[in-house]
C-alpha cells in the first residue's frame, strides 16, 4: 500500500512538475531572446495616430511627429498605429543601415492596402519584384543614360521657350510636372506627342490622392476615382504595348530601344510578367515615381535659389562657365554634368530640409530583435528621412542651408538615403539626378527668379508641394537665348 501510494506520488509529480519546469526553463529562455515591443502610442482605435502624421503633413511639418516622438520614447525605434496597422519606426543611421542590410532577411517592402488596390500588382512587392529590380539598372545605369543626356537638354530648351520665356510668371511646380513627365514619357516609352502626354498626365494626377483615402471603393470616393484612372492609363498603354512588340518581332535589334521595349523582351524571353496589363501597371508606376520626386525636387531647389541670392550666385558662375564652353547648338554630355558638383550640393541639401521621398515601409517577415526590442512578424516598419535629416548630431546647425556640408566626406553614412539603400535602392537614382541638373542648368542660365508669395507653406503627402505650386516672377538675363 505504502510503496503504491509512492508510485502514484512520483508519477503525478513527473506529470505536473517536470513538464512545469521545462516550461519555465523554455519561458526564461524565450524572455532572454525576446524583449518587449518598443515603446510608444498606439492611439485611436483602428486610426491610431494617422490623423496627427496626415494633419502634421498638411500643416507643413512632417518632421514633427517622428522628432516628438523620438524625444519621447527613443531616438532609436518606436511604435505607433498608422493606416489601421501596427508599425515601428525605425531612427537614424543605424536604423536605416539595419534595414537596408537585412531587405529579404528580415524585412520585405510592403504598401498600404489602397496602393494594392489601386495598382492590383504594385511595382516593388514580391518575388516578381525582385527580378524586375535586376533587370532594371540594365536601362537605369549610368553608362545606359549618358547617351540621354542631350535628349534631356534638347527637351529642357524646348519646354523653356514654349512656356517660361515671354512670361513674367510661372507656377514653378506644375511646369517642373509637366517636364519631367514629358521626358519620362518620351525615354520610357518613346512617346512624344504632346496631346498624348497631356491627356494621360491629367489620369496620373488622380492616383496618387487615392494612396492614403479612406479605404473605401464606392463610385464618387478617392479610392475609386484612383482606381479608374488606372483602367483609363491602361486603355491608353496596352495598345503602345502590343504595337512595340510587333516592331520588335519586325525589327529585332534596330526596333526602338527603351524602358518599354527592354520590359518587353524580358516578359517575352523569361516570362518575368503575367501578361501586357502587368507589364502596363509596372510602367504606371515606373512614371509615377520618376516624375513626382523628381518635380519636387526641382521646385524646392528652385526654391532655395530664391531664398538665398548668394548660393544662387556660385550655382549661375558653375552653370555659366559650362555653357560658355559650349558651342552653339552644342548639347550638354556626360563630361558637363560631372562639372556641376556645386550645383548638387545645392539639390542635395534641399532635398535634406524637405525630403522628396520621406520615407518608404517594410513588413517584418519573422519575429527579430533590434535595440533591445522585439519586432514581432507582421508588424510594419517604416524608415523616415527625418530621423535623420534635421539632427544636429550628423547636421550641425540643421535648420541652415548650407550646401557645403556634401563636400568631401562631410555628412555620415545612412544619415542622408534621399534614394533609400541596399538592394531596394532606388534604380532611378541616376536619372533624377541628371534630369535635375539638365533642368537647374537651362533654368539658372536663362533666369533670376522671385517668389511671389513669401510665406508659402511646403505641405507633405505623398511628395512635398509648395501649397500654391509656386509661383515665381521670372527676370531673363540680358544675354539669354535658347537655341
Amino acid at each position: 500500500m505504502h510503496y503504491s501510494l509512492c508510485c502514484l506520488l512520483g508519477t503525478v509529480f513527473i506529470c505536473l512538475f517536470v513538464p512545469l519546469i521545462y516550461y519555465l526553463i523554455a519561458w526564461k529562455k524565450h524572455k532572454d531572446t525576446y524583449k518587449a515591443v518598443p515603446h510608444g502610442h498606439m492611439g485611436w482605435p483602428i486610426v491610431g495616430e494617422t490623423l496627427e502624421f496626415v494633419s502634421l503633413g498638411k500643416k507643413g511639418t512632417p518632421e514633427k511627429f517622428m522628432q516628438d516622438r523620438m524625444k519621447k520614447y527613443s531616438s532609436e525605434v518606436f511604435k505607433t498605429s498608422l493606416l489601421m496597422e501596427k508599425f515601428v519606426v525605425f531612427c537614424g543611421p543605424s536604423g536605416n543601415k539595419f534595414l537596408f542590410s537585412n531587405e529579404d532577411k528580415l524585412v520585405n517592402a510592403w504598401w498600404p492596402d489602397n496602393v494594392v488596390k489601386i495598382f492590383k500588382s504594385p511595382p516593388g512587392i514580391g518575388e516578381q519584384s525582385k527580378r524586375l529590380r535586376s533587370v532594371l539598372p540594365e536601362f537605369l545605369k549610368v553608362e545606359s543614360l549618358r547617351k540621354y543626356i542631350p535628349i534631356m537638354d534638347s527637351m529642357a530648351k524646348q519646354h523653356i521657350k514654349q512656356n517660361w520665356c515671354d512670361k513674367g510668371e510661372v507656377i514653378a511646380f506644375e511646369e517642373a510636372k509637366n517636364h519631367t513627365f514629358e521626358l519620362a514619357c518620351r525615354l520610357f516609352l518613346s512617346i512624344e506627342e504632346p496631346e498624348f502626354v497631356a491627356t494621360i498626365s491629367k489620369h496620373f494626377r488622380n492616383i496618387k490622392e487615392g494612396f492614403f483615402a479612406l479605404p473605401i471603393d464606392l463610385p464618387g470616393t478617392t479610392l475609386n476615382r484612383s482606381k479608374k484612372a488606372v483602367e483609363t492609363i491602361l486603355t491608353f498603354i496596352l495598345p503602345i504595348i502590343k504595337q512595340r512588340r510587333m516592331e520588335l518581332m519586325k525589327k529585332g535589334e534596330s526596333a526602338t530601344k527603351d524602358i518599354l521595349s527592354h520590359m518587353i523582351v524580358i516578359a517575352d524571353t523569361t516570362g518575368l510578367f503575367a501578361d501586357d496589363a502587368d507589364i502596363a501597371n509596372k510602367i504606371i508606376g515606373l512614371l509615377m515615381g520618376s516624375h513626382d520626386s523628381t518635380t519636387s525636387a526641382i521646385t524646392l531647389t528652385l526654391k532655395c535659389l530664391a531664398e538665398f541670392p548668394h548660393v544662387y550666385d556660385k550655382v549661375f558662375q558653375e552653370q555659366r562657365e559650362i555653357a560658355k564652353s559650349k558651342k552653339e547648338g552644342e548639347l550638354l554630355n556626360w563630361e558637363d554634368i560631372q562639372k556641376m558638383k556645386y550645383s548638387w550640393n545645392v539639390v542635395c541639401e534641399a532635398m535634406r530640409l524637405t525630403p522628396p521621398v520621406p520615407g518608404t515601409f517594410r513588413e517584418a517577415i519573422t519575429d527579430f530583435c533590434y535595440a533591445g526590442f522585439t519586432i514581432p512578424k507582421g508588424w510594419k516598419i517604416h524608415w523616415n528621412a527625418y530621423t535623420t535629416n534635421k539632427d544636429p548630431k550628423y547636421f550641425p546647425n540643421p535648420d541652415e542651408f548650407d550646401p557645403s556640408r556634401f563636400e568631401k566626406d562631410g555628412v555620415p553614412p545612412f544619415a542622408f538615403v534621399p534614394f533609400g539603400g541596399g538592394p531596394r535602392m532606388c534604380p532611378g537614382r541616376e536619372y533624377a539626378r541628371l534630369s535635375i541638373l539638365v533642368f537647374l542648368h537651362n533654368t539658372v542660365n536663362m533666369f533670376r527668379w522671385e517668389k511671389k508669395i513669401p510665406n508659402e507653406k511646403t505641405v507633405s503627402l505623398t511628395v512635398p508641394t509648395p501649397k500654391e505650386g509656386f509661383p515665381i516672377c521670372l527676370k531673363p538675363h540680358e544675354f539669354a537665348s535658347v537655341h
